[in-house]
């Protein structure tokens, strides 16, 4: 096990090297001026332009550019944005808040998504398979920011159980109704995935012979069934977690979240390089280790899978 971690971490290096590459990139490659964008419709001292254009580095070759950014990087320096604020304060503000939303989105999730899922598996081909089957369809086929909208009129504005924006973010109840819209179309996949599992696995013969050793049906569901059924849902909730976190663009504009994904989309609109860069290579790097993380969770939920 100690080894197959340490090649997997090995393996991450160029991973992560290749990832930031092709966002920096991105970055730096679109068309206009950031820091002539600075003076927006005004006309700007070319002498102060190019001024910051070298404090920033903007005026150096790209190839320069990126392996500066990676040997501060690793310092633990994320550069500053163009108003002189270190990103690492930027982040270290935002990103706290996201995690929050996505902890209580994922907690939603798996309640909600696993519960109905195993719940529907098990009445497979009734009317409360076919009723869940049909409500999760509902849910993949809406837009978030439809459902963002509707849930914050329904359940904030109309019966007023739940704040309609989040103005602290410590409160988790504020964070409820951004959360219950995060989680929602993850939700309607795993209720769905863990509905299939459950259905298909009913019929395996460990289960057969389960029940001809007349083992209690709550033994039989809950270590049995649900365990061998949870190995794909836990692979998709691994992937997913860095998709709540990227994901949560939409949902913190409509909630007035100020978590990564408005410090983000203020970045992309002021085309601030280091704290786009920044962002995406902590999402990089919790993928990856969620990722890791996951895969040892196999050993955990079957015995049989061992790594060397």
């Amino acid at each position: 096990m100690g080894r197959y971690v340490a090649r997997r971490l090995l393996q991450m290096i160029p991973v992560f090297i290749g990832t930031t590459l092709i966002i920096f990139l991105m970055v730096h490659v679109l068309p206009g001026d950031p820091i002539r964008a600075m003076w927006g419709d005004k006309a700007a001292d070319p002498a102060q332009v190019a001024s910051l254009r070298h404090e920033f580095g903007l005026d150096q070759p790209l190839w320069k550019q990126y392996i500066d950014y990676m040997v501060d990087l690793f310092k633990g320096d994320f550069g500053q944005t163009f108003g002189g604020r270190p990103v690492s304060e930027e982040m270290g503000m935002a990103f706290p808040v996201t995690l929050r939303l996505a902890a209580v989105a994922l907690t939603i999730e798996i309640i909600v998504g696993i519960g109905l899922g195993a719940w529907a598996g098990l009445k497979a081909g009734r009317a409360v398979d076919t009723g869940v089957l049909i409500f999760t369809l509902i849910v993949i086929s809406m837009p978030v920011f439809v459902l963002g909208y509707l849930a914050r009129f329904i359940f904030a504005d109309e019966l007023g159980w739940l704040p309609p924006n989040v103005q602290d973010s410590m409160d988790v109840q504020q964070l409820l109704l951004p959360g219950f819209v995060l989680a929602m179309l993850s939700m309607a996949y795993v209720a769905r995935l863990t509905r299939t599992t459950f259905a298909e696995n009913l019929r395996a013969d460990y289960m057969r012979t389960a029940l001809a050793k007349g083992l209690p049906r709550r033994r039989i569901v809950g270590v049995h069934l649900l365990r061998n059924s949870l190995i794909p849902v836990v692979t998709f909730l691994g992937t997913d977690v860095g998709a709540l976190v990227g994901g949560a663009v939409v949902t913190e504009g409509i909630f007035n979240v100020q978590g990564v994904g408005n410090l983000l989309f203020k970045a992309l609109g002021q085309r601030e390089g280091t704290t786009i860069v920044g962002v995406v290579t902590i999402f990089v790097l919790v993928i990856l280790l969620i990722n890791l993380l996951v895969d040892l969770l196999y050993a955990v939920l079957d015995p049989r899978i061992r790594y060397a």
